[in-house]
Parts: C-alpha cells; structure tokens; sequence
C-alpha cells in the first residue's frame, strides 16, 4: 500500500484496533445501508448498521487482520483474514462515504461457506446480546 488510507478508513482502523461505541457511531452516515452474505435483504439506517458491525468487532476482532486495501477518492476495498470457531475465515469489506467523510454503504463478503456458517453463528450470539447504548 503505496497511498496513505482515507480518514475514513484510518478512523475505521482506529475503532477496530479499539472499539468504542461512539467511535462506531460517529463514523455512520443517519442513511447508512449495510449488506452481508448473512442477512438477505440490505440493512438501512445508522441503529440496524451499528449493531451488525458492533457484533462484527466482539466476534472478527481479535483475530483480524486486514492483508490488503485498495482506495480511490470515496470508496476502499480492504480483504481480511480472522479465525472463528477455529475455522479461518477470508473476506472484503466494501466501505463507501459521503463528502463528510460518514460511512454510507458498508458491504462484506465471507469465504468459504463453513467459515461464513461460523460467522453467522457468532454474529447470531452477539447481536442477541443486543448493542450498548441501543436506542430501538
């Protein structure tokens, strides 16, 4: 990576290095949608975001590692490894934003399928426990 990373995604680092509540809210758009292999239709808004991407940093976080990162002016690709359940697990997150800088469109793509199965379960568990500070 020859490029510094866009603030965004320095302020991404940032909260998975350290997750704090309002780091992650801070960084959402109020119009945010996020997509994932695990729920079939896209997700809407900053509250139903937040929650999937606080789960994902109790349950990624402490094996992950992003391995490579592709930029341009409002949008990044950045290709991660973590273990879960002790099975590996590879994937993308797909982050776009807005002018402002706030996170508009957050996407993630798993592999292979009994590592994404592993994180479904995961997530399954942690979302259940609900998100600090939730609101709805």
């Amino acid at each position: 990576m020859t490029a510094a990373a866009p603030a965004p995604i320095q302020a991404w680092h940032d909260l998975v290095r350290s997750p704090e509540p309002e780091k992650l809210r801070a960084l959402l758009s109020p119009e945010v949608t996020f997509r994932s292999p695990a729920v079939h239709t896209p997700q809407e808004g900053a509250e139903k975001t937040f929650a999937y991407l606080w789960a994902a940093t109790q349950v990624l976080r402490p094996t992950l590692t992003y391995d490579h990162e592709w930029y341009d002016a409002n949008s990044a690709v950045l290709q991660f490894s973590a273990t879960v359940d002790g099975l590996d697990v590879s994937g993308v997150d797909i982050i776009e934003w807005d002018v402002e800088g706030k996170i508009t469109d957050f996407t993630v793509m798993v592999r292979p399928l009994k590592g994404l199965q592993a994180v479904i379960g995961a997530m399954g568990a942690e979302l259940q426990k609900g998100s600090p500070g939730q609101t709805g």
